[in-house]
């Protein structure tokens, strides 16, 4: 029992010392990525706000973030509702299907997906990368939100039922609510994926780069890479914020439909 604690600790530790260090060097006054630290300083900060690319691709990661999350959340609601209330031929093929991105390696989707938008004539750009990230971003939706309609008592709906609501207006005043917490959790974890996912996006982008594939070709400049640091520590600051809230509300959902916590990012 020691030894696998042990392991524990330095597993974690090898997994998150370079996010450690990240904020280190963000705040090193050198350019130089090496220790000793030469000192205190946020100039490298102040250089974010000079860098008009970079501005430009954080617009195009936003927007695209924004899009994938919310078509992804539509999605999953329907994808979820559908394997959670019903029964149909094929549900579990289907729904294997669906989830299969979670498994595969995301250079094999980028390069299928650019053989086939290519094939069809497409061109390249912010449409084409929500498209992938929509395709990886919908398995997550659909996992959060079986959770949320699992928890959900069946027993309210079919009391909705009785009293003479339609399906819709069940689905709307009813079950809509109730599961709003994990909606908004999909919606949280959907937008990090999407802000933060680089290899759809450097396949699919064209000439409208997202902020990772930015950061990417900022790397060849050694004079960059200090404000890189301070780029990277602003998102993985609000990485960890935005997937802190989305646990809030994957759990205030649990606690509101009076179902069992099976475990969540946190």
């Amino acid at each position: 029992m020691r030894g696998l604690r042990v392991y524990t600790i330095f597993y974690l530790i090898f997994l998150y010392a370079p996010i450690i260090l990240l904020p280190l060097f963000a705040f090193n006054a050198s350019t130089i990525i090496a220790f000793p630290l030469s000192g205190f300083t946020t100039e490298w900060f102040a250089e974010l706000w000079a860098a008009p690319a970079m501005h430009q691709a954080l617009r195009n990661s936003l927007i695209i973030a924004v899009s994938s999350a919310v078509l992804a959340t539509c999605l999953g609601i329907f994808a979820a509702r559908a394997a959670t209330r019903f029964t149909f031929p094929g549900k579990g093929p289907i729904m294997g299907l669906i989830m299969l991105p979670l498994v595969l390696p995301e250079i094999i989707v980028a390069v299928s997906l650019l053989v086939v938008l290519l094939g069809v004539g497409i061109n390249l750009g912010m449409w084409t990368v929500i498209l992938g990230h929509v395709l990886i971003c919908t398995p997550f939706s659909i996992a959060i939100l079986n959770s949320a309609f699992l928890s959900l008592d069946g027993s309210l709906e079919e009391a909705a039922y009785d009293l003479g609501e339609t399906r819709w207006s069940t689905f709307r005043l009813i079950t809509l609510p109730l599961i709003m917490p994990g909606i908004i959790s999909s919606l949280l974890i959907s937008f990090t994926i999407s802000l933060d996912e680089f290899i759809i996006a450097f396949f699919l982008t064209g000439t409208e780069p997202t902020l990772p594939v930015y950061i990417w070709s900022q790397l060849r400049f050694p004079t960059k890479i200090p404000s890189i640091m301070a780029l990277g520590t602003i998102l993985v600051a609000l990485s960890i914020v935005l997937l802190i809230i989305a646990e809030y509300y994957r759990r205030l959902g649990v606690r509101k439909t009076g179902g069992k916590d099976t475990g969540g990012f946190l």
